[in-house]
C-alpha cells in the first residue's frame, strides 16, 4: 500500500514525536473509574471481563457472572469540558447453566455482551451460556431462553452498521454461535429468532465476518468460513509449532455443510438451570421450547432433523443419542501471567455435558496452545496473529477474503492477550481523529512487557498501514497510571475492546494551549518606582522615558480604537476563543481499555498534544548538562525539520503547526539566550530563526525574552494576544528573571545574540504591508533593530561610508526606508550621537530644515560619532539646489556663505536649483550685511559670469582693497611684487607680455594674486569705471608710502593708458616694466593692448552673455604720434645693448610710422649705421617705390585725361554746339565750346 505525501509527512512528525518519552498516538481519558465489581465490595478477586457501550448506556460484565447496567449522565452545560457522571441502572446476573461437577473456580463469568440496536436487543455470554435481554433495560426476551455450551457469540457482519437505527428492522441482525460442535447461522429479530442455517464447525472460538465471508478460529487453527456456500478454507496454525496440524491440507475449499446422520445432533444434557444467586437481580424465565419449529422450511439442509437450538431455562434437555464425534468443549481459558495457556484434553476440566464422548482417541502429547485473535482492518481482509509461545513475540499476518496475504506482517514484541484495529480506510468502527488522518491505521494490542523493574501490563500500538520498504512500523507503548489512575498498577493485566458506538469528547488540554490568551510582557511596576531613569543608562532611561509616555498616550487617546472597550472585552474575548476552540478540538473513540475496576477511552491523541509532549520532555531537560541540552536542540531541531513542508488539512491542524513551531521557536530561543554554551552553529541558528518567522509568532512575542530590548515593545490598549501554551512558557521565562536587578542594557547582550536579532529584526520588516499586522507591531521591530544596529556600529571606522552587507549599510538602508517608530528613533540617534544617520531619517520624511539643521550642528562641531558626513558645507551647498524653500535657501546660504564664502555664493548663483531664484540686488544687499566676506565673490558672479558691469566698479573696489590691504600688511607680499618685476625684466627676448607672464606665474591658491588678476581684467576690460577714484586711492597709497608706489605698475599704466596719458603709459611700460610688445601693441591697438581679457577671459557660461566692450583703436595720426614718442622711449633705456636693439628693432618693422630726416635727428651720431640700417633700407626702398608710384600714376593721369578729351569731342561732333545757361537764382552763362553753335539751355540749381 503506497503512501500519498501527506501520509508520509504525518508519519514523520509522528516518527519525530516519538523520539521522546510520551508521545504517542494515543491517550486514556477516564471513562469510569472505581466500578463496583460486587455489591458489597467484599469480593476483591472480581474482575472486568467485557464492556460493551450503545446510546448513554454501559454495560460491563464481570467475572462474578454480574452484568452492570450504567447510564450517562451529560456534563453541567456551564462546563462543557466536565467529563460526564454515569451511574448505575442495574445489576443483573445473567441465567446460565453449568455441567454438574464443575468447580465454582471454572466458571469465567460474564464472557461476552453482544449488543444488536437494529433490533433492540442484547445477547449475553455468561459462563457457556447465551442469554436474551432486551435494550436498554436488560430486560429477559424470547422467553428467557438460553444457549447452552456455546464458546462464542458474534459474527455478526462488520460491512453493515449496527447502531443505524433507521435501518429496516424487519430484516433482523445474523450472529453466529459458536456451539461445541458446530456453528449456527441465527437471525435475531424484534420478536423471535431463527436459526438459519447449521454449519459442520466443531470447537470453534472466535469468528469475524464481513458479509458471507468469516474468519474463524478454534483452538489450534484459522480457517476461513463461506456461510451462504457452506465452505471452509484452512489457512494456517495459530502456533508455528503446533505439529499436530501437518496432516491438515490448508488453503483448500471443504465442505462443512451437515449432514441427516450425523454431525449435527445433539447429545443429552445433564445440565440444570441454575438459580441466580443475586434475589436482587432478573428472575423472569420464559419457555422457548417450540421455537424451533418455527423454522422456516427453505432455510434448513434436506433431510436435517431439527434441532432444538434455543433451550428452556427450566426444562432439561431432550435426550439423544449420544454421536461417534460428540465431544466436550476445550477447558475454559486459563490465565497465567496475562497471558492464554490452554491444556491439552488430558489436563482439560470436567465437561459441560452430561455424557462423554463415546468415541476416544490417543491424547496427544500436552502442548501449550495459544488464544486466537482475528480482527478485520479493511472491508476486504482479515488480521491474523500467529507465535510460538506466550512469551515470545507474536506475528500478525493480513489476508483477504480468498485467505492470500495482503500486506507485510507486523510483530509484536510478544504474544498479545487481546488486539484491536482503529482506523484504516476501510474500517467503520474507528476512532475519530483529531488532525484529519482518518486514513491511519493503528493496531493496539495487549500485552506484558519486561522492564528493568519488572513486568509491565499496556499497551503496544503500531501502524498496519505502512509499507516497509518506506518506513519501519514505529511502536508506541502506552501503560495505564500516572494522573489516569492512582490506584492502578503496571503489573495490573489490561483488556481493550472495541465498543458499538463512539463517545464524542472534548480536549481541554488543546483548548488551553490553542486558545488566544492576552500576553503582558513587561512586569507591572509599582506606582512609585524604586529606580530613577536618571540613575540608568541614558539609553534604557530614554526607553523607560518613551514608554510612560506611551503608555499615557494610548490611555489617553480615542483615536486608538473606534470607540471605547467595554469593561469586560478581555472575558467576552475569551469566551468567544474557547467556544472556537472547542468546535475544532472534539474527537470521538469506541475504544475501552480497563484494568482492575477502572474503565478508559482509547483516544487518538490529537496532534497538538503528540508533538507537546515533545516539546514539555525537552522543557524537563534544560537543566541538564551540556550534551544533553545539546542533545535536546537537536530533536527540537528535528522535530521543527519535519514539519516544515506539512501542509495543514484542517483548520486545528493549521493551528497545531503553527503552534509547535512557535513553542518550539520559543524554546530553542530560550536556550540560546540563557545558554550560551555549548553555542549554537550557523545552520540551528538559522533554523531557529526560519521557523521564528514562519511560525507567525508575533516579533514582539520574541523580544518580549530579551530583557534589554523589552522596553522596546509598543503595546495598544487590546495588547498582544498569543497561544495559551505560548503565554504560559513566555510567563515562566520572564517571571524567572532575578528581581530587583537593574534592566540589562544592550550593551550586555552577547554578539551571536545581537547578530541574530540583527537577521530575525531585518527578516520581519518584510512583512511590512501586511493587513493582519498591527502597527504597534513595526513600531517595535523598527525601533529594536535600530539600537541593535546602532549597536553593533560602535565598532565601525569614523568616517567610512556603508559598504554593501556591513551593518553600518542596513543601518543606512533602515533610515533611508523610514521607520514607523520616528519619535524613537530621533531619541535614540540623538542617544548614540548618530547625527549623520538622524539627517538621513529627515531626509526620508523630507524634513528639509531638520536635515539642513542637523549638518550644521556636525558642521560647527557638534559631536557625531559615525562621522560619516564628510565635507558638511558641500552636502550643505548640494542639497540646497534640491529643495523648493526659498526661506531655507536664504537662511542656510547666507550661514554657508558666511563660513565658505566661494561655496555660499554658489547657493545664491545657482541656476538649477528648485527654489524660486533671488534678486541680485537682494543678494548683493543680504550678503553684505550677513556674510560680508562672500560679497567679493557674488560680485565675479556677476561680472564675470553674467556680464552684469553694473558691479564692475564695486568689484574693482574689492579687489583694490585686497591688493593695498595685502601691500601695506605684507611685507612679503611686496617683496613678491617687486619681485616679479625684476624677474620679468631680466627675461631675454623674445619673452611674453608681462600681463601673460603673471598671469601663468600668479599661485592659483593665493587670493591676492588672483584678485590682481581679475583687477587688472577689469580695469583694461573697458568697463565703466570710476578711473579717476581708482587713482585717487593709488596716488593717495604713494604719497603716504611712497616704497609702495613702484608696485602697482601694471595697474597705473591701465589707468593712463584708459585717461588717453600716453606719454606716462609707454614710459611705465618700456622703463619700470620692460615689456617692450606690450608698449608696440599700445602704439598700434591703445588701451585695448593693456586688456589681459584675451588671455584671461572666463568661459561665457551663458550663451547670451556678451563679451566685455573693447576700447577703440587710435587713428593713424594717433598711432604715429605714438611710435614717435615710443623711439624716444627706447632711445632712453639705460641698457645700451637693449636700447639699440630695441631701437633697431621698432625702426625695422614699423619705419613706415617714421620720417627718415626725423629719425636720422633723433639718433645718435655715433650709433652704427647697421644699427639702423634696416630702417634706411626699408625707407629709401619706399622712396623709390613711392618715386615710381608717382610716375606711374601721373601717365596714367594723362592716359585718362586724352581719352575723356577724346570721347567729349567726340560727342561734340555728334550733337552739335550746345549752349548752356546756368541759372543761380537771376544769373545766365552761355559757353560757346570750339566755335559750335551753341544752345542755350536754362537749369535751375
Amino acid at each position: 500500500m503506497a503512501s500519498d505525501p501527506p501520509r508520509k509527512q504525518h508519519k514523520a512528525a509522528a516518527a519525530a514525536a516519538a523520539a521522546l518519552s510520551g508521545a504517542g498516538p494515543y491517550a486514556l481519558r477516564p471513562l469510569l473509574h472505581s466500578v463496583p465489581l460486587s455489591a458489597d465490595g467484599s469480593d476483591e478477586d472480581v474482575k472486568i471481563n467485557c464492556v460493551e457501550y450503545f446510546d448513554g448506556n454501559l454495560y460491563v460484565g464481570t467475572s462474578a457472572s454480574e452484568l452492570l447496567h450504567f447510564f450517562r449522565i451529560p456534563p453541567d452545560p456551564s462546563d462543557p469540558g466536565g467529563p460526564p457522571t454515569f451511574i448505575l441502572a442495574s445489576r443483573l446476573p445473567p441465567v446460565y447453566s453449568e455441567a454438574a461437577g464443575t468447580p465454582n473456580g471454572s466458571r469465567p463469568g460474564v464472557q461476552q455482551i453482544l449488543l444488536l440496536p437494529r433490533v433492540g436487543k442484547a445477547c449475553v455470554l455468561c459462563n457457556w451460556t447465551v442469554t436474551f435481554y432486551s435494550l436498554p433495560e436488560l430486560s429477559p426476551v424470547f422467553g428467557a431462553t438460553q444457549v447452552r455450551n456455546c464458546s462464542w457469540i458474534g459474527g455478526v457482519d462488520l460491512n453493515e452498521s449496527l447502531g443505524d437505527g433507521g435501518t429496516d428492522r424487519s430484516a433482523g441482525v445474523t450472529i453466529l454461535l459458536s456451539l461445541n460442535r458446530r456453528i449456527q447461522v441465527v437471525r435475531i429479530g424484534e420478536e423471535d429468532a431463527r436459526v438459519l442455517r447449521k454449519i459442520d464447525f466443531a470447537g470453534s472460538t472466535l469468528s469475524v465476518r464481513r458479509d458471507s465471508i468469516a474468519c474463524v478460529a478454534d483452538a489450534r487453527n484459522y480457517s476461513l468460513l463461506d456461510v451462504d456456500r457452506q465452505l471452509k478454507i484452512p489457512l494456517m496454525t495459530i502456533s508455528s509449532l503446533d505439529n499436530s496440524q501437518s496432516g491438515r491440507s490448508f488453503g483448500q475449499a471443504q465442505d462443512v455443510a451437515g449432514t441427516p446422520d450425523g454431525g449435527l445432533s445433539r447429545s443429552a444434557s445433564s445440565a440444570t438451570a441454575r438459580a441466580p444467586a443475586n434475589p436482587h437481580g432478573h428472575s423472569r424465565s420464559t419457555s422457548l421450547g417450540d421455537f424451533i419449529s418455527g423454522i422456516r422450511r427453505h432455510d434448513r439442509r434436506t433431510g436435517e432433523q431439527d434441532d432444538p437450538v434455543f433451550q428452556d431455562s427450566d426444562t432439561p434437555p431432550t435426550s439423544r443419542s449420544p454421536g461417534p464425534a460428540d465431544k466436550p468443549l476445550p477447558a475454559p481459558p486459563q490465565e497465567h501471567g496475562g497471558l492464554l495457556t490452554v491444556q491439552a484434553a488430558a489436563a482439560t476440566p470436567p465437561a459441560r455435558t452430561a455424557t462423554p464422548p463415546v468415541r476416544t482417541t490417543s491424547s496427544p502429547k500436552p502442548a501449550v496452545l495459544l488464544k486466537p485473535h482475528i480482527v478485520s482492518p479493511t472491508a476486504e481482509e482479515f488480521l491474523l496473529v500467529t507465535g510460538t509461545g506466550p512469551l515470545e513475540p507474536g506475528i500478525g499476518m493480513f489476508v483477504n477474503l480468498d485467505g492470500d496475504p495482503t500486506r507485510p506482517t507486523l510483530e509484536f514484541d510478544r504474544y498479545p492477550r487481546e488486539i484491536v484495529v482503529d482506523g484504516g480506510s476501510g474500517d467503520l468502527s474507528l476512532s475519530q481523529p483529531s488532525l484529519g488522518a482518518e486514513e491511519e491505521g493503528y493496531v493496539l494490542a495487549s500485552m506484558t512487557k519486561e522492564f528493568e523493574d519488572g513486568l509491565h501490563h499496556g499497551l503496544e500500538i503500531q501502524r498496519f498501514d505502512v509499507n516497509v520498504g518506506e518506513d519501519e512500523p514505529e511502536k508506541w507503548w502506552l501503560e495505564i497510571g500516572g494522573k489516569d489512575s492512582t490506584a492502578t498498577t503496571p503489573s495490573t493485566p489490561i483488556g481493550i475492546r472495541s465498543l458499538l458506538q463512539s463517545e464524542e469528547m472534548l480536549f481541554e488540554d488543546v483548548v488551553d494551549r490553542l486558545c488566544q490568551r492576552r500576553f503582558a510582557p513587561l512586569k507591572r511596576q509599582p506606582d512609585t518606582p524604586t529606580m530613577s531613569i536618571q540613575s540608568n543608562d541614558s539609553r534604557t532611561a530614554l526607553s523607560l522615558q518613551r514608554l510612560s509616555q506611551e503608555k499615557e498616550l494610548f490611555d489617553s487617546d480615542p483615536e486608538s480604537d473606534d470607540e471605547a472597550l467595554p469593561l469586560d472585552w478581555e472575558a467576552t474575548r475569551n469566551q468567544e476563543g474557547e467556544e472556537f476552540v472547542r468546535r475544532l478540538a472534539k474527537t470521538s473513540s469506541r475504544l475501552a481499555v480497563w484494568a482492575e475496576s477502572s474503565i478508559w477511552w482509547a483516544v487518538r491523541n490529537p496532534f497538538l498534544l503528540q508533538l507537546d509532549s515533545v516539546l514539555e520532555a525537552a522543557a524537563s531537560q534544560h537543566q541538564q548538562t551540556s550534551a544533553d541540552q545539546m542533545g535536546t536542540r537537536r530533536q527540537l531541531l528535528s522535530l521543527l525539520d519535519t514539519i516544515k513542508d506539512r501542509d495543514a488539512t484542517t483548520e486545528l491542524e493549521f493551528m497545531t503547526l503553527g503552534y509547535v513551531r512557535q513553542r518550539a521557536s520559543v524554546m530553542l530561543l530560550s536556550t540560546f539566550l540563557g545558554s550560551p554554551q555549548p553555542p549554537f552553529a550557523d545552520a540551528e541558528t538559522q533554523a531557529m530563526e526560519a521557523n521564528l518567522l514562519g511560525g507567525d509568532l508575533d516579533a514582539r512575542v520574541v523580544l518580549s525574552l530579551v530583557p534589554a530590548l523589552r522596553n522596546e515593545l509598543v503595546l495598544n490598549e487590546k495588547g498582544i494576544w498569543i497561544y495559551g501554551g505560548i503565554k504560559a512558557i513566555l510567563e515562566s521565562y520572564i517571571s524567572g528573571e532575578p528581581e530587583g536587578v537593574a534592566v540589562p542594557t544592550i550593551r550586555s547582550l552577547a554578539p551571536n545574540v545581537l547578530q541574530f536579532l540583527r537577521r530575525f529584526l531585518t527578516a520581519w520588516r518584510k512583512k511590512k504591508g501586511f493587513g493582519s499586522i498591527p502597527d504597534e507591531v513595526f513600531r517595535t521591530v523598527d525601533a529594536s533593530l535600530l539600537l541593535v544596529l546602532l549597536e553593533l556600529d560602535q565598532d565601525a571606522t569614523v568616517g567610512t561610508a556603508g559598504q554593501a552587507g556591513s551593518v553600518r549599510k542596513e543601518l543606512y538602508d533602515l533610515v533611508d526606508h523610514g521607520v514607523d517608530c520616528f519619535d524613537r528613533a530621533v531619541e535614540l540617534l540623538e542617544t548614540y550621537r548618530r547625527l549623520f544617520v538622524l539627517s538621513r531619517l529627515y531626509q526620508h520624511r523630507k524634513m528639509a530644515a531638520d536635515v539642513l539643521g542637523t549638518w550644521r550642528r556636525i558642521v560647527e562641531g557638534e559631536d557625531d560619532h559615525g562621522g560619516e558626513l564628510g565635507d558638511g558645507e558641500q552636502r550643505v551647498r548640494s542639497y540646497l539646489s534640491n529643495i523648493s524653500n526659498q526661506a531655507l535657501v536664504q537662511e542656510y546660504g547666507v550661514w554657508l556663505a558666511s563660513r565658505n564664502p566661494k561655496l555660499g555664493v554658489q547657493v545664491f548663483a545657482d541656476e538649477r536649483g528648485k527654489a524660486p531664484r533671488f534678486e541680485h540686488t537682494q543678494v548683493v544687499a543680504l550678503l553684505r550685511a550677513e556674510a560680508p566676506g562672500a560679497v567679493k565673490y557674488y560680485l565675479e558672479h556677476l561680472v564675470f559670469g553674467k556680464n552684469n558691469t553694473a558691479y564692475v566698479n564695486e568689484l574693482i573696489t574689492y579687489y583694490l582693497d585686497i591688493v593695498i590691504t595685502d601691500l601695506q600688511t605684507s611685507p612679503p607680499s611686496r617683496d613678491n611684487f617687486a619681485a616679479s618685476y625684476d624677474t620679468y625684466r631680466a627675461l631675454e627676448p623674445p619673452k611674453p607680455t608681462y600681463l601673460r607672464f603673471l598671469a601663468d606665474n600668479a599661485p592659483a591658491t593665493d587670493e591676492v594674486w588672483q584678485g590682481r588678476l581679475r583687477l587688472l581684467q577689469l580695469l583694461g576690460g573697458g568697463h565703466d569705471y570710476d578711473a579717476a577714484a581708482i587713482g585717487a586711492r593709488i596716488d593717495a597709497l604713494a604719497q603716504h608710502e611712497p616704497q609702495h608706489q613702484q608696485l602697482l605698475v601694471p595697474e597705473a599704466i591701465i589707468l593712463a593708458g584708459r585717461s588717453g596719458n600716453h606719454p606716462p603709459t609707454l614710459h611705465l611700460l618700456v622703463h619700470r616694466l620692460g615689456d617692450y610688445d606690450t608698449a608696440v601693441s599700445y602704439c598700434l591697438r591703445g588701451a585695448a593692448a593693456l586688456s589681459p581679457a584675451a588671455a584671461h577671459r572666463r568661459r561665457r557660461r551663458h550663451p547670451a552673455d556678451a563679451e566685455p566692450p573693447t576700447p577703440a583703436a587710435p587713428t593713424p595720426d594717433e598711432q604715429t604720434a605714438l611710435f614717435r614718442a615710443l623711439l624716444g622711449e627706447f632711445l632712453s633705456i639705460p641698457d645700451a645693448a637693449a636700447r639699440v636693439a630695441q631701437t633697431g628693432a621698432l625702426l625695422e618693422r614699423f619705419g613706415a610710422w617714421f620720417d627718415v630726416l626725423d629719425v636720422l635727428a633723433a639718433v645718435p651720431d655715433a650709433w652704427p649705421v647697421e644699427a639702423v640700417g634696416g630702417f634706411l633700407v626699408a625707407a629709401l626702398r619706399r622712396l623709390v617705390s613711392l618715386r615710381g608710384e608717382a610716375l606711374v600714376g601721373r601717365a596714367l593721369s594723362g592716359v585718362e585725361n586724352l581719352r575723356v578729351g577724346y570721347a567729349f569731342v567726340e560727342g561734340v561732333g555728334e550733337k552739335g554746339g550746345v549752349c548752356m545757361w546756368f541759372h543761380k537764382r537771376s544769373e545766365q552763362e552761355c559757353d560757346v565750346l570750339e566755335g559750335k553753335t551753341a544752345t542755350i539751355t536754362n537749369r535751375r540749381v
